[in-house]
C-alpha cells in the first residue's frame, strides 16, 4: 500500500499551477500531482479551508475532512481508496480540536492518522523560547497518549507535519536554530520520547544517513539553497519495520512550502 502526506499550506491556493515571471512551470498543481503519485491514501495537512470553499473529488476516492473553526487556519484531510470501518476527528480533548488537526481512520489490521502538529511560533519579544511551547509540550504529550492508546489495539500509521526537526541531521543550520520554533531542546526531546514508545521514523529507518528535507522558509531563497528542515514524517508502530518497503521525500515537487512525502508498506 502507498501512503503520502503533503503539507499544502493552503489547499485552495496550491491547486492551481504556478509559474515564473518568465512563464516557467514552477508547480504544476494539486490535482496533476495526486493523480501520479497515485496513492492509495493521500493525507493532507494545513487545508486552510471550510467546508464547502473547494469541491475536489477523485474518481475512486472517499475523502474526509477535519476544519478548523478559525477560519483559514489549520485542517487536515484523507483521500483513500479503501472504506475505512470508523472515522474519528481529533483526540477526544477538547482543548487540542479547535484546530482541526487530526483525522484516524480505522482498518482491520491498522490505524492510520494524518496530523498537523501545532507550531510553538515565534518566541516574544525579549524572550528566549517560542511563545507557544508551553502549548506545545502538553499537546505532544497528550498525542502520545492517543497513538499509545490506539497501538494497544493494532498497529499505527502516523503522517504529517510533525513541526519538529528531529536531528541534526534533519536541519541546515542547525546552530543558529536552536532555540527556534520545530527546533527547541524541548521538542526534539518529545520526538524522542515519542520514539522510545514503541514507534520508528520510517525514513531515518530505512536511510539513517541521507540528508533531505522537506520544507523550505519562503524567505532568504530557502529552496534555491536547499536550506531547509525534514519536518514531515511518516511513523508507524514499531512491529511493522519489517513491512516497509520504500520511503520517499519528494523534493521535486513543487506547490508549497512543504514537498510530499511517501511510504510504502506491504500490508
Amino acid at each position: 500500500m502507498k501512503f503520502v502526506s503533503w503539507n499544502v499550506n493552503g489547499l485552495r491556493a496550491c491547486v492551481k499551477p504556478k509559474t515564473d515571471a518568465d512563464g516557467n512551470i514552477i508547480s504544476k498543481g494539486f490535482e496533476t500531482y495526486f493523480k501520479e503519485l497515485d496513492a492509495d491514501f493521500f493525507c493532507l495537512q494545513e487545508t486552510k479551508m471550510q467546508a464547502g470553499q473547494l469541491d475536489l473529488e477523485f474518481d475512486g476516492y472517499k475523502s474526509y475532512w477535519n476544519y478548523a473553526e478559525k477560519k483559514g487556519y489549520s485542517g487536515t484531510a484523507i483521500y483513500t481508496k479503501h472504506e475505512p470501518m470508523s472515522v474519528a476527528y481529533g483526540i477526544d480533548m477538547e482543548e487540542h480540536d479547535q484546530e482541526g488537526r487530526v483525522i484516524t481512520l480505522e482498518y482491520p489490521d491498522f490505524y492510520l492518522i494524518t496530523v498537523y502538529t501545532p507550531n510553538s511560533q515565534d518566541a516574544l519579544p525579549g524572550e528566549k523560547l517560542p511563545k507557544r511551547l508551553g502549548y506545545r509540550m502538553q499537546w505532544e504529550d497528550d498525542f502520545r497518549d492517543y497513538m499509545m492508546k490506539l497501538d494497544e489495539k493494532k498497529p499505527v500509521i502516523v503522517c504529517g507535519d510533525l513541526n519538529v526537526a528531529h536531528e541534526e541531521i534533519d536541519i541546515k543550520n542547525a546552530k543558529s536554530n536552536r532555540y527556534n520554533a520545530g527546533f527547541t531542546d524541548e521538542e526534539r526531546e518529545k520526538m524522542t520520547v515519542l520514539l522510545n514508545s514503541g514507534f520508528i521514523d520510517t525514513f531515518r529507518t530505512l536511510y539513517p544517513e541521507q540528508v533531505t528535507y522537506s520544507w523550505w522558509s519562503y524567505r532568504f531563497q530557502a529552496r534555491k539553497r536547499n536550506a531547509g528542515w525534514r519536518i514531515d514524517y511518516f511513523l508507524t508502530s514499531e512491529r511493522l519495520k519489517d513491512k516497509i518497503t520504500h520511503a520517499a521525500i519528494h523534493t521535486e515537487i513543487y506547490g508549497s512550502d512543504h514537498c510530499p512525502v511517501e511510504l510504502q508498506l506491504d500490508l
